[in-house]
């Protein structure tokens, strides 16, 4: 496994450097401060603490909520629009280019491609309109693309040239205002063609047939049992190689589809509907991969504790200690570098098959029932794991990450023995040759 690893190594690394990964992984960590504060409203607006909402009601009104849900709507709902700006800006940005104006060309392009009309209850066709829906989840692929390409085509005609130059005399906001007529006028034109075939050939948008013809199937290819499990061995095998595995896996890769799956279960809450997993929800979102990153990537929390109570050797007793306040919040670099994991033929093992596990067990009792599915409402990725199970969905998901800190414990542990009794061996060896060379020196 090791020497097949080590010659894959190089297409990881490759890989992890293209372009268009490095915008999808960038821009997307740039929409994160939205969906936390968003996720902030919501759940002050949706505590499930019982007369919760009748105390509230009487001290601010019947409708103390609008105002929340409006900053809720104010972020969930338009993530779209971010994502056309800010990945075309990363794209740019990363050839030392001004990225504003194609990220704005990114969100005219988006609006472009979407409807602007919407249908009444009543079917009367209302104009200047723009729904939503397409703004929020279900217009996330469709952004990510306009995005990209909007980057792509603005930084191509930017490095060959084609553009209008004005004096060096002129103020540069106003010189990179008319450098970015050409590339836009050329991206512009494009989205307009993408819509013009569209409308003809498909009677749809652009928008619409990228979330029925791609982003539909790429959420139910995810959303399943062997969906979870390959990314759950993409993270760590990528980590293995010393490539930053949730930057180019959750982030890079994943995340429009994961956020799509959990803002489509936010709208049936909002719609009034009840998520039954198996049914009308999406079983993986954005908050699902906790249960595979508990104590950082590999699940180490489980070997953070095998090291604090069972090390023998000096090096695990002294990192286990090291490494606990930064595994408590999920930050777990130190261990990965300092046991090592990255490498080592011992630790890959249980670093490869402790998150699949997870993924596979966390699946399984979410489509049972027993855990909910998740809503909306996310936690920054630095919160502690059982404490982010209570706020996300009660006791009943903290008890489930409770468990599963237990099974990595005890998966971890004859690979942690394996690796604790070379180390012991190593200081013996290196502290016998240390007392023969004092000998020597005093003699």
């Amino acid at each position: 496994m090791e020497q097949a690893l080590q010659k894959l190594m190089p297409y990881f690394i490759q890989f992890s450097n293209f372009k268009i990964i490095k915008a999808l992984k960038n821009g997307f960590i740039r929409t994160v401060p939205f969906t936390l504060i968003g996720s902030v409203f919501l759940l002050i607006a949706d505590i499930p603490i019982t007369g919760y909402d009748a105390f509230m009601a009487g001290i601010f009104g019947a409708n103390w909520t609008e105002p929340l849900y409006k900053v809720t709507g104010a972020t969930f709902d338009i993530l779209a629009v971010f994502t056309a700006f800010t990945l075309a800006y990363e794209y740019c940005n990363d050839e030392g280019l001004d990225g504003v104006p194609a990220g704005l060309f990114g969100i005219s392009g988006l609006f472009i491609m979407t409807a602007n009309s919407v249908t009444t209850a009543a079917g009367e066709l209302v104009g200047s309109a723009v729904p939503l829906a397409w703004l929020g989840g279900k217009g996330l692929i469709a952004a990510m693309i306009s995005s990209l390409l909007a980057g792509m085509i603005y930084t191509w005609f930017i490095k060959k040239d084609i553009r209008i130059k004005l004096p060096e005399s002129v103020p540069p906001a106003v010189a990179n205002s008319f450098s970015a007529l050409i590339p836009g006028c050329v991206i512009l034109t494009v989205y307009a063609a993408l819509h013009l075939l569209a409308s003809y050939a498909l009677s749809m948008t652009v928008t619409e047939a990228i979330y029925y013809w791609l982003q539909v199937p790429l959420q139910n290819l995810t959303d399943s049992l062997p969906g979870v499990v390959i990314v759950a061995l993409l993270i760590s095998i990528f980590w293995w190689c010393g490539i930053h595995g949730d930057a180019i896996v959750t982030t890079g890769i994943m995340s429009p589809i994961l956020n799509s799956n959990m803002l489509e279960n936010q709208a049936i809450i909002d719609a009034g509907g009840t998520l039954v997993a198996g049914e009308n929800a999406k079983i993986v979102t954005e908050q699902f991969m906790l249960f595979i990153k508990m104590g950082g990537a590999g699940c180490t929390m489980g070997l953070i504790l095998c090291m604090i109570f069972f090390s023998k050797s000096k090096q695990m007793k002294q990192l286990g200690k090291l490494g606990l306040g930064p595994s408590l919040f999920n930050i777990n670099e130190p261990l990965i570098f300092g046991t090592p994991i990255i490498f080592n033929p011992i630790m890959i093992i249980p670093f490869i098959l402790v998150p699949t596990a997870n993924a596979i067990i966390a699946y399984l009792v979410i489509l049972s029932g027993w855990v909910p599915p998740f809503t909306g409402l996310v936690v920054p990725w630095t919160l502690p794991a059982v404490l982010s199970g209570l706020i996300l969905g009660g006791w009943k998901t903290a008890a489930l990450q409770a468990a599963l800190i237990g099974l990595s414990f005890v998966i971890y542990f004859p690979f942690f023995k394996a690796h604790d009794k070379m180390l012991v061996e190593t200081e013996k060896a290196f502290e016998e040759q240390n007392e023969e060379q004092n000998e020597e020196q005093e003699d």
